[in-house]
């Protein structure tokens, strides 16, 4: 017998879209249709992981039953990670306060189940990565937008939290993505402590340490032990597709994680958990990259200065140049649009990571080789005289 009942989908799930994915699917149609696209659009490394990573893949495979691990991961990885904390950051990390993860992105999840209650307020920058508010907001705790700009160095500090009703958490990355600003130690000491004093758990997104042009990244776990700090194996180490991650815990939430892990993932992925185990030895190659990446950013910055495009957020890490188009268009997505289909350029709208004006903004991931960094700068360069055609109305028009 039929039903005349209408069934409902959770609220939960109605969240914006991760705008970035979007212009992928739209980029990877272009390409099935036969026409070519330069991918500036996700933050993916354009390289393989390291070769000593491919080898103990096919080791594993052949040698490894390749099943469940603990749910916070196999040992001798988290061994790893926490001698790299003592190498690259001269601080002690025991490997209990590990906890390997399914990607940065389940770790996110786990922090903020574990440390916020349905309701609580969690302080996040804008212009910034904007599934940290969306996953806030699918677990019905409140995303508290810190508008920040070139006075704050597009940087929450203790300045800006002040002028804000009373919040249970803080997330902040640095480098930050979209921008790739850095806050410096002495900063992130001073924020680390006006969180401690307020009551603020403080979230502290890792995941592009390693990626830095002048001076390299400070860690929260450095000034604090209260922060839990995600990072990552998709963006230095070149293992995006591999999902695989890491988070320091503190102690009072150390179980909690962990009984989360176990019923969301049961463990993280075992082929790729041995595959991670050599690559903290790859440190040569890894930053063979970097200063590609480097030459990659100062070739956009060169081109799209020369094009009219001269006001960047400062891109001191991680691979993103975010651009300001204002003078251009009010509305980036139309714009990138424009650009994919004109071009074959993918590049991201502001609007993916800030809301409020973004319409102005674009990021270009510069990621990839220098050959595609420079093609695109090219096409954009010709394209964007073509656009405008003389013609200010056309500002309002992409």
């Amino acid at each position: 017998m039929c039903s005349d009942v209408t069934l409902r989908a959770a609220r939960r799930g109605l969240v914006p879209p991760f705008i970035a994915m979007d212009v992928l699917r739209a980029a990877n149609q272009r390409e099935a249709e036969g026409a070519d696209v330069i991918h500036l659009e996700v933050g993916q490394p354009g390289t393989a992981g390291p070769q000593p990573v491919l080898e103990a893949a096919r080791r594993a495979l052949a040698e490894e039953r390749i099943g469940y691990t603990d749910a916070l991961g196999i040992a001798p990885l988290r061994q790893a990670i926490a001698a790299h904390y003592r190498t690259q950051y001269k601080i002690a990390v025991d490997p209990a306060e590990v906890v390997v993860t399914t990607g940065s992105s389940a770790g996110f999840q786990l922090a903020f189940l574990a440390a916020f209650e349905p309701g609580a307020r969690v302080g996040l920058a804008v212009p910034g990565y904007p599934a940290y508010r969306n996953i806030l907001t699918a677990l019905d705790i409140e995303p508290v937008l810190i508008a920040v700009g070139e006075n704050a160095h597009y940087q929450p500090n203790p300045e800006l939290l002040a002028d804000i009703s009373a919040l249970d958490g803080l997330i902040i990355a640095s480098p930050a993505n979209p921008t790739g600003t850095m806050i410096g130690a002495p900063d992130l000491a001073r924020l680390a402590g006006y969180c401690r004093e307020h009551g603020i758990r403080l979230v502290s997104d890792e995941i592009y340490h390693g990626i830095t042009y002048e001076t390299a990244a400070a860690t929260a776990r450095a000034f604090t032990q209260d922060a839990i700090v995600v990072n990552s194996f998709s963006k230095y180490y070149s293992m995006t597709g591999w999902r695989l991650g890491w988070m320091l815990v503190p102690p009072d939430l150390a179980r909690s994680v962990e009984c989360l892990a176990q019923n969301f993932y049961i463990s993280p992925p075992a082929l790729s958990q041995l595959a991670a185990l050599p690559v903290f030895d790859c440190r040569a190659e890894l930053d063979g990259h970097v200063t590609r990446y480097r030459a990659n950013r100062d070739l956009l910055i060169r081109t799209l200065s020369a094009a009219g495009l001269t006001r960047f957020a400062p891109a001191e890490g991680a691979f993103y140049l975010y651009v300001d188009i204002s003078s251009r268009t009010s509305d980036s997505e139309a714009f990138c649009r424009r650009l994919l289909s004109e071009t074959g350029v993918a590049v991201t709208p502001g609007l993916d990571f800030d809301p409020l004006h973004g319409g102005g903004w674009m990021r270009i991931s510069f990621a990839g080789s220098t050959e595609d960094i420079a093609e695109a700068a090219r096409r954009l360069k010709g394209w964007l005289p073509v656009l405008t055609g003389g013609n200010s109305q056309n500002k309002n028009r992409t």
